[in-house]
């Protein structure tokens, strides 16, 4: 899987984008391309988001990103099974040719994304070539590790972004023109979001997308702990090998810009009175009697001058927001940028979570991280538990951290759209 006309040095500095043999539905035999994707596999809310989805269709692509046995051992095995009956019974073809795929969403309210889908050589974080920007959880990258073990395969592109000067790029303007084509592909999924997918498979295009590609580096919007399962994977294959590469989107988001938005956190087990009465002193608290949308706009206002949350479970919402200066000298890490220690993520996991909650936040049976913010509070309501709702983060703020190598607290941001999964798989012992 080398790429033609790069220099090692331009390698080291740069993105390397390489074609691949897609793996795709066979329209003929499914239902429809809408009932086989599914969100990334972290967005779909178990169990009922599951269940949804493998009732949509017997071949939804749930079934492989997220197996349901009674262990993490015969999960992988049902997954690898389910695969290689896919492809046995021509469910899922692979591509003729190597090529990298156009991708397009449209939500038809303004929203155009396009990016383009291949596998993205694996770096080191010294190399400055991907830069993440969030911590990982190591049991979801063991968990992620097993499942591509046990199958051979990516089947689901990260979202990365990298930006252009905002004018037609070698990468866009062949990204522009492939569009006007007939796509391989197109579907409308229930969320009311367009998917289109071209494969590029002309030597001359494929040059000038990675040779423009070559002089960017891309920043992580979405898929942290797989870009980790990644890297784990690549070590335990000698180089050079199919596992130096992961599937990726990559989009230039001085061309289209994504949505920034916050993912919520679930308190499990804490009545809202409870986080209240904990904050006492420690916070300011005023109680909104307002639907959500009023709430989350008094949110974004209060956010714009420091630190702010809103609370909810009960039925009403609670901004919390100005919190005491001596408390977040003694919680917050003086090690780092003066950006990074005033996030409000910084500050949820720092102060609220370990110094005034006590909660783990990695502790799944404490605390869950949902991107839906009326789900959030659904929940909340419905198990009495908290929903603490949060303000997005800018992308250049992310952008700027991570350039300087500094982590964000874990699921910090959410990306968007995220490109569906099913659309296209990449095996990795073509």
């Amino acid at each position: 899987m080398n790429t033609a006309g790069h220099s090692e040095a331009t390698e080291r500095r740069g993105l390397e984008l390489t074609p691949f043999r897609g793996l795709r539905y066979d329209p003929d035999l499914v239902g429809s391309l809408a009932a086989v994707t599914s969100p990334p596999y972290d967005v779909v809310v178990r169990p009922d988001g599951v269940h949804h989805l493998q009732d949509s269709d017997p071949h939804n692509i749930v079934r492989l990103i997220l197996p349901q046995a009674t262990t993490p051992s015969a999960r992988n095995e049902q997954a690898a099974d389910t695969l290689h009956r896919w492809l046995a019974e021509g469910v899922l073809t692979t591509d003729p040719e190597p090529g990298l795929y156009v991708y397009e969403q449209h939500d038809g309210n303004g929203m155009l994304q396009r990016g383009v889908i291949g596998a993205l050589r694996l770096s080191d974080p010294s190399e400055g070539v991907v830069l993440p920007h969030e911590d990982v959880m190591p049991h979801v990258v063991a968990d992620r590790a097993a499942l591509m073990r046990a199958t051979s395969a990516n089947f689901e592109p990260l979202l990365l972004t990298y930006r252009g000067n905002g004018t037609p790029s070698d990468t866009t303007t062949v990204v522009e023109r492939v569009a006007k084509d007939p796509a391989l592909l197109s579907t409308t999924t229930e969320d009311g979001y367009s998917h289109r997918l071209w494969s590029v498979t002309d030597p001359a295009d494929l040059a000038r997308i990675q040779q423009d590609l070559a002089h960017h580096q891309a920043l992580i919007a979405d898929g942290h702990h797989r870009w980790a399962t990644y890297r784990r994977l690549r070590a335990e294959h000698p180089s050079p090998s199919p596992w130096d590469y992961g599937l990726v989107l990559l989009v230039d988001t001085a061309r289209y810009p994504l949505r920034v938005r916050a993912i919520h956190r679930l308190l499990h087990g804490v009545p809202v009175a409870t986080a209240l009465a904990a904050l006492e002193g420690l916070f300011r608290v005023r109680h909104l009697e307002v639907p959500l949308p009023e709430a989350l706009e008094v949110l974004a206002n209060a956010a714009c001058e420091g630190n702010a949350f809103l609370l909810a479970g009960d039925g009403a919402y609670h901004l919390v927001d100005h919190p005491d200066p001596d408390l977040l000298a003694r919680t917050i890490p003086a090690d780092r940028p003066a950006a990074w220690r005033t996030l409000d993520a910084t500050v949820l996991h720092a102060t609220l979570l370990d110094h005034v909650w006590h909660i783990p936040e990695d502790d799944p049976a404490r605390i869950a991280y949902i991107h839906d913010t009326a789900a959030t509070v659904h929940k909340a309501e419905r198990d009495g538990g908290t929903a603490v709702l949060m303000h997005p983060v800018r992308e250049e703020v992310v952008r700027d951290l991570a350039r300087q190598g500094v982590t964000m607290p874990r699921k910090s941001t959410s990306f968007g759209p995220k490109p569906a999964s099913g659309l296209v798989l990449r095996a990795l012992d073509d």
